[in-house]
């Protein structure tokens, strides 16, 4: 027997076949250990678990003869349960929501965080499911008790898309705190076969501190704090080794990065944001969308068999492309203090209000792409589609309601 719950907040139980046909309705499974919530059109659906919200697996083009899953889940999620060093951990997979976002290794006028927040390792309830149109509507929320405060994950699926939209709705929080979506994608072993490109920005730097420790079994290849302008040549931390380009992954096996890119804004951009990751040999490419307004930043977490402690040892291979404000991952303290960042203009954190909800859309999908397509050279932008031009002068134009980042309405 399946549970699916529909709105409004009805429970019925009906068999495992039935809920295979109820595509408007949320089905409870266990998907790599951890109960998750399921929410389905005929072109995607959407897994998310109920511990922490984590969102995957995602099934794009689901009703075709190559359905595509992007989303890298972590190869421990079906082993014997273990002690873990941070409750995110536990259920890492596919894309969450930090808040407030990064390690949070250092409290805050009393408050201490747990890595990427509470919300990220703690219990979501489910507040049920509506139909409107041709927009299907998951809605979870969650209390929080470090800094008080309730946050609300809409996360919608409109027929005929291969697009996942999600908005966040923060309330009741006071004071400053780094937010950011932490999309995590799986990647092939093959070295630069997935290429990478991103919307206009002022500059990238690279970690200005240790992200990978060696004294925790952790190796990184790129140069501390360097600062860059082009993604295809980033210091590399050994003496008179060539730059690397990050435009093209997996590479450098052995070693966990992270960068920062600070995206222009949108008069410069004429459009949202974007992020892409072309998987050429798979034949699809994936995207996200944003307003750069609200998350000024990309994280790239290049994690490619760089850890060897637990959980990690040396069998994690992802791609983290996770749109924040935060200064790089290091949480509460260092992105809501004077830092080298908001020195220079970027913010790292936003001001949370009591009496007035801050709003975070988001939007994720995937695009089919034809032989040849290689890496995404530029976006274009008309009302409801997108058009993705590559380098190799081909076109792909699809249905995806690119306003929702401003509106968050569909």
């Amino acid at each position: 027997m399946r549970l699916i719950i529909v709105s409004p907040l009805t429970l019925l139980l009906i068999s495992a076949p039935m809920a295979a046909l109820a595509a408007s309705g949320t089905v409870t499974r266990t998907i790599h250990s951890q109960p998750s919530w399921v929410v389905a059109t005929k072109q995607v659906e959407v897994a998310i678990t109920r511990r922490g919200g984590h969102m995957a697996p995602v099934t794009f083009f689901r009703d075709s003869d190559h359905p595509v899953r992007p989303y890298h889940i972590t190869p421990w999620q079906d082993e014997k349960p273990s002690a873990m060093p941070a409750p995110v951990l536990v259920t890492l997979r596919g894309d969450f929501f930090c808040l407030p976002f990064g390690g949070n290794s250092e409290p805050v006028v009393g408050e201490k965080h747990p890595p990427h927040g509470e919300i990220v390792g703690e219990p979501w309830k489910v507040l049920g499911t509506r139909r409107t149109g041709t927009v299907t509507t998951l809605t979870l929320d969650i209390e929080t008790r470090v800094r008080a405060g309730r946050v609300t994950k809409e996360l919608s699926l409109v027929d005929g898309e291969n697009a996942v939209y999600t908005r966040h709705t923060l309330q009741g929080f006071s004071g400053r705190a780094p937010v950011g979506h932490h999309a995590t994608l799986a990647m092939p072993e093959k070295e630069e076969s997935v290429r990478i490109a991103t919307s206009a920005f002022r500059w990238g730097m690279t970690c200005p501190s240790v992200f990978s420790d060696p004294k925790q079994r952790e190796y990184q290849s790129l140069l501390p704090g360097a600062q860059w302008t082009d993604l295809t040549r980033v210091p590399v931390a050994w003496k008179g080794a060539p730059d690397a380009d990050l435009t093209r992954l997996p590479a450098r096996y052995g070693h966990a990065d992270l960068v920062q890119l600070f995206n222009e804004p949108w008069d410069k951009t004429g459009g949202p944001a974007w992020t892409t990751a072309t998987f050429t040999e798979q034949g699809y490419l994936w995207f996200a969308l944003k307003d750069p307004s609200v998350l000024h930043s990309t994280v790239l977490w290049i994690e490619n068999h760089g850890r060897h402690g637990h959980p990690w040892k040396g069998r994690n291979n992802c791609l983290g492309l996770e749109d924040v404000t935060a200064y790089f991952a290091d949480g509460l303290a260092a992105s809501t203090q004077d830092n080298l960042l908001t020195r220079q203009g970027i913010p790292t954190s936003l001001a949370l209000n009591p009496t007035q909800p801050t709003f975070v859309n988001y939007i994720q999908g995937v695009a089919k792409i034809p032989s040849g397509f290689d890496v995404v050279q530029k976006l274009e932008f008309a009302p409801g589609a997108v058009t993705f031009l590559s380098a190799s002068g081909q076109r792909v134009t699809i249905a995806v309601h690119h306003e929702f980042v401003r509106t968050g309405t569909l």
